[in-house]
């Protein structure tokens, strides 16, 4: 496992990691990858990810997408992304306030409503999903166009049956078939207050959940996966459990954890 790494870009195409579980590691942040099982008929990956950290400013950006028929539309999300990372990280510096986020909701859209990017869309094979994950300061942000997956896991939340933030949506995507060409664009986005303590954030593609013998479908399970057990550890157990229920489809994930100082909102009789 590589450690110290300052960001991190990769797309399926370039490695794809079939049969061999990958860890990688900037700062705090875990990032698992599996290209699948090659017995079980995998022989590509179409996954990809992008993260940016910055431990002394608070933020982290986080981005993963799961690509189908080809990685062409992952590729070209990765490489959008990428040209405009001097805005957003213009963007991800600034103080909270009220509109930080909405702020940075509507540079995202920017990039993906580009007439040059859309256009770029319409010449490539396949489509795919994406999640885009923003934590800053005591809050957690997501955009997501498709079926990725953002998990908070904490001891309150666990204990009101709480453990996926997000809803996944199935039939949008970017790329050849693209949500930004319709009349009015699908994708969801929200906000999470985190709680005091420890909060693990994770993010993952669906090969994870949609594993044969779906041992991490259920989000209490998966959030099990991680009691007590070392951060790197957990994510190689991950790995190595999809890898013997022989998944074919491949999965990539980010898990980090985040210290929060001050107490979250309660209700007013609590």
């Amino acid at each position: 496992m590589e450690v110290g790494l300052k960001d991190f870009k990769w797309v399926g195409s370039e490695q794809d990691f079939v049969d061999e579980p990958d860890l990688q590691q900037l700062d705090e942040i875990i990032i698992g990858r599996f290209g699948g099982n090659s017995k079980a008929g995998q022989y590509k990956n179409e996954d990809a990810c992008i993260v940016w950290a910055n431990q002394e400013q608070g933020w982290e950006f986080v981005m993963v997408l799961d690509a189908h028929h080809t990685a062409e539309s992952a590729e070209l999300v990765v490489e959008e992304f990428h040209r405009n990372k001097a805005s957003l990280e213009n963007l991800l510096v600034e103080s909270l306030a009220l509109n930080y986020f909405k702020n940075l909701e509507e540079r995202i859209l920017a990039v993906f409503q580009n007439e040059k990017f859309r256009r770029a869309c319409q010449e490539i094979q396949g489509e795919t999903a994406c999640m885009i994950v923003v934590r800053k300061g005591k809050f957690v942000w997501w955009f997501s166009i498709g079926d990725c997956i953002l998990y908070l896991f904490h001891r309150e939340l666990a204990a009101m049956g709480q453990f996926q933030l997000n809803q996944r949506h199935f039939y949008e995507w970017v790329g050849q078939v693209n949500t930004f060409e319709q009349q009015v664009p699908c994708y969801s986005s929200g906000t999470k207050e985190l709680r005091k303590g420890e909060n693990h954030l994770f993010v993952t593609t669906d090969g994870l959940v949609e594993c044969p013998g779906k041992p991490y479908s259920n989000p209490q399970d998966l959030a099990e996966a991680f009691a007590d057990v070392p951060h790197s550890d957990s994510i190689q157990t991950l790995l190595k459990t999809i890898q013997e229920n022989g998944v074919r489809d491949s999965t990539t994930m980010v898990s980090w954890k985040v210290n929060v100082s001050t107490a979250g909102t309660y209700a007013s009789n609590q």
